[in-house]
């Protein structure tokens, strides 16, 4: 759309095609005068003489007749092979012979939503949400860990040097894991981890002990927890530790989904410090993970936040951010 105070804006428009056709100026002369080209005047006169005033107006640019759309039938195939097989344009374009770009294009025009949206066992489009408050909803969610051997594995040493060096001695020899149990506040996404030796009941019942510590020294006091159905949240050792004011839901059965928040904090974690580089050893990589954590909840921008922290969302850390 032009502004409105544009030399061609409509009004302009229509003082230059009047120009020419109503009182008889050479085109040439009418384009020196509103400072167009000559088929630029010609064209806005062409429009005057054969549809009047309101074809001075900004028309939309869109093309009447599309000559290589695609046809009908190959539009409902696109579309079938979303809704039934939910795969992406890039595997649809394969299956067809069709540009992925094309095929993107015509599942925008027709509204499908994005695989990211949708659950992939039933088509459904995920519904997201988020607490109005801090505490009102914190997710739990334990993360198993492979061990770095003494000396560094395949990333530092090459794959072949890598297995021999987990092998090859007494102490390295199946080094085992390590478990990080983590704590994901909903509302602003305030987390607490720690890293554990096992999953079992009493191991959970004392994080959160000491996770709920934390959050209320943050001023958040929670209100909910949701967890897995993992046995050592089914336990009464883990009840113990809610006691009776925090209230404990669970996810459905195999719908990790539900639990999703904590789930992509455990692919942040790993992406951006697990395997954010080659590490000599484990006690290399545990020790790296406290200034993770802190540049995680104080400065690391987050997506669902428009770019801010979790602390810009928790006033008592407000002034932790150093």
């Amino acid at each position: 759309m032009s502004h409105p105070n544009a030399i061609l804006a409509p009004k302009g428009r229509l003082r230059l095609a009047q120009c020419i056709v109503d009182d008889g100026w050479p085109l040439r002369r009418a384009a020196e005068r509103f400072q167009v080209s000559v088929p630029t005047a010609s064209r806005w006169a062409r429009r005057y003489r054969s549809q009047g005033p309101e074809a001075m107006e900004d028309q939309s640019s869109r093309p009447h007749h599309w000559p290589n759309r695609l046809p009908a039938k190959r539009e409902r195939r696109i579309i079938g092979l979303r809704v039934n097989r939910r795969w992406g344009p890039e595997r649809i374009g394969y299956r067809l012979g069709i540009q992925p770009s094309t095929v993107h294009r015509v599942l925008s025009r027709y509204g499908l939503s994005k695989l990211s949206w949708q659950d992939r066992a039933t088509g459904r489009t995920i519904r997201r949400y988020e607490r109005s408050r801090p505490g009102e909803m914190v997710h739990v969610d334990i993360k198993k860990q492979g061990r770095i051997p003494d000396g560094g594995g395949h990333k530092i040493l090459g794959r072949a040097a890598g297995n021999r060096n987990k092998t090859g001695t007494e102490a390295n020899r199946r080094p085992g894991y390590m478990y990080l149990h983590n704590a994901v506040d909903d509302h602003s996404r305030l987390a607490y981890t720690e890293i554990l030796a096992d999953e079992r009941k009493e191991t959970a019942a004392s994080f959160w002990t000491r996770a709920n510590a934390y959050f209320e020294s943050c001023g958040i006091t929670v209100e909910r927890v949701m967890t897995d159905n993992g046995s050592c949240y089914r336990s009464h050792a883990f009840k113990d530790a809610l006691g009776e004011q925090i209230q404990h839901k669970r996810t459905r059965p195999y719908r990790p989904q539900t639990n999703g928040k904590v789930e992509r904090y455990n692919r942040t974690m790993l992406d951006e410090w697990a395997y954010a580089k080659p590490y000599a050893s484990e006690a290399e990589r545990v020790a790296a993970f406290p200034d993770w954590l802190h540049h995680y909840n104080h400065h690391r921008g987050h997506t669902s936040l428009k770019g801010q922290p979790p602390a810009s969302r928790v006033p008592n850390l407000t002034g932790e951010n150093s």
